[in-house]
């Protein structure tokens, strides 16, 4: 006897799919937006480097280690009521960086607005699950949803340059105000509560101790980077990892724990988010180079940098099709994902040769090749994880798999810029008698540099602009040599970890056992492959 077919989604939904759209393109864009404000930044709020590195990367950082805390948090309060809860804060917080005095002022309402859009991000995709019941209607949802996730973040420097061009910085923060206050009026009327209670309490301790091993390790790298005192920031590493310890002992032992890590036991779902962790990384830690070097070194405006970081882009719509094509023709995806590691490392091992006068074009055609070679493992390692997961554990899956990639990105940020800055302090010369405070803001980021020689006399000036760019170049080529290197490790890891992985679900008893039977894992199977596509898409935005 056949089960009567699930409602369809009408009118309402699809609108209300539409506001829920709002605040993911915030979230996402948010991330990008302040690639294309950092001289301005700089030239108010005259940041440190390791300041401005915590401008940058505090944001995904407490987006990513809360992610799968507030997707926990929303299962038991109500996806829509934490929606609300999530628009609100985002509104003030937006309103307080905009307004900002100081870096640290900036850096601390950049973390709360980190907060604000972990509780924005997992809701959106629970509420949305909710509302779509067919599956046909709930794929094009949820592909509709990614979409928009890469829109956000290629619409993130766009934004920024236009606004940068009319207003100040803070516009690029105020903007969020009007359409997360248009939130709040829309979703009580168009989107239904949705609340899955798990029986068992939220695990706050874990929620505590997930956040806590992130930020002491990323701040030892930062200080270690910046000539800080090595046995601090050596102590602040060993804690985060202890602390990393501990919470891992906390999802073994807890009977209702954040993360279910008995998804990890098998290789292909590891392998699968290693991946998309180290593809993220490599993308969004070198976009602040290139985004730099057209700006800062090639002295083009933010809306016209801007349009140009697009540039890559214009090949990954036919390349992540392509690997999903190949895939389908019986070509092993463990070949397919290292093909692109490699690709990216060509495009990476080529960046080495451009320099502060090379032409525009040899920029567009590296940062493609690396780009596309990216967006290729992003697409498959997408669909490979949820096929990897047990059925009845997709959802928990392509949360983790949203936090891994927000997770890279953040830390590729902090790393390779780490290398960049240590490598751009070691080759700088400063003019002999520089004042001592000049000096070090000279040393300190290519902006502070810049501004140091626009005060000085004649050719003093301009000897100093000229080192300082090609120390930022030295250090645009050191890291980019750490992304190749990467590049041929994460190669030789896909091939060893994702072998075996086309053959579908590795846990059949799994859908067995699921309430849902066989329908549940054909959902899950209907949302990997829309899924696939949409991420491909976002990692090329990126």
């Amino acid at each position: 006897m056949n089960e009567p077919s699930p409602p369809l989604a009408g009118r309402r939904e699809w609108i209300g799919l539409a506001v829920l759209l709002l605040p993911l393109l915030l979230v996402s864009m948010d991330v990008s937006v302040l690639y294309f404000a950092v001289p301005f930044i700089s030239a108010d709020l005259a940041p440190t480097a390791t300041q401005q590195l915590w401008i940058f990367d505090i944001y995904g950082f407490v987006l990513a280690g809360l992610l799968i805390t507030m997707g926990a948090l929303g299962d038991r309060i109500g996806r829509r009521r934490l929606l609300m809860i999530g628009a609100a804060a985002f509104a003030l917080t937006s309103a307080a960086a905009a307004y900002a005095g100081s870096a640290e002022a900036l850096i601390a309402t950049r973390a709360l607005l980190g907060i604000g859009g972990a509780t924005l991000m997992p809701s959106t995709l629970a509420l949305i699950r909710n509302m779509f019941h067919d599956a046909k209607q709930r794929a094009t949802a949820i592909a509709i949803w990614t979409a928009a996730l890469t829109f956000g973040v290629a619409l993130g420097p766009i934004l920024s340059g236009v606004l940068l061009e009319h207003f100040w910085w803070g516009s690029v923060f105020l903007i969020n105000v009007p359409f997360m206050l248009l939130l709040v009026v829309l979703v009580p009327v168009l989107v239904p509560e949705s609340r899955r209670v798990a029986g068992g309490r939220f695990d706050l301790l874990g929620a505590v101790l997930s956040l806590a091993a992130v930020l002491p390790v990323i701040w030892g790298v930062k200080e270690l980077a910046a000539e800080g005192d090595p046995r601090l920031a050596a102590a602040a590493i060993v804690l985060g990892l202890a602390v990393g310890a501990a919470f891992l002992h906390r999802q073994r032992s807890s009977p209702d724990p954040l993360i279910d890590l008995t998804m990890f036991r098998g290789r292909a779902f590891r392998g699968a988010v290693a991946v998309n962790l180290l593809a993220m990384f490599a993308l969004i830690g070198f976009a602040i180079f290139t985004t730099q070097l057209l700006q800062t070194v090639w002295g083009m405006s933010p809306l016209e940098a801007a349009l140009w970081s697009l540039v890559p882009s214009l090949g990954i719509g036919a390349v992540a099709p392509l690997a999903a094509g190949l895939a389908q023709r019986g070509i092993p995806r463990n070949r397919l994902v290292a093909v692109g590691f490699l690709v990216a490392l060509a495009g990476f091992a080529a960046m080495t040769a451009v320099g502060a006068d090379s032409p525009l074009w040899t920029l567009m055609v590296c940062a493609s090749l690396y780009a596309c070679g990216l967006v290729v493992v992003m697409s498959l390692s997408a669909e490979l994880i949820l096929w990897a997961a047990p059925p009845e554990r997709a959802g928990s899956a392509s949360a983790l798999s949203e936090t891994a990639a927000e997770f890279g990105g953040a830390l590729g940020m902090a790393v390779l810029g780490s290398i960049g800055t240590a490598v751009f302090r070691a080759r700088l010369d400063v003019p002999a008698g520089l004042p001592a405070e000049a000096a070090d803001t000279a040393r300190e980021t290519l902006a502070g540099a810049a501004a140091v020689a626009a005060g000085l006399p004649g050719d003093a000036g301009a000897a100093l602009l000229a080192g300082a760019r090609t120390a930022f170049m030295s250090g645009l080529h050191a890291a980019a040599i750490a992304a190749a290197v990467l590049m041929a490790l994460a190669a030789a890891l896909a091939l060893r970890t994702l072998r075996g992985s086309d053959s579908g679900p590795v846990s059949p008893t799994a859908a067995d056992c699921s309430p849902h039977g066989a329908g549940s894992a054909s959902v899950a199977r209907t949302d990997a492959d829309a899924r696939a596509g949409a991420d491909a898409g976002a990692g090329a935005a990126a």
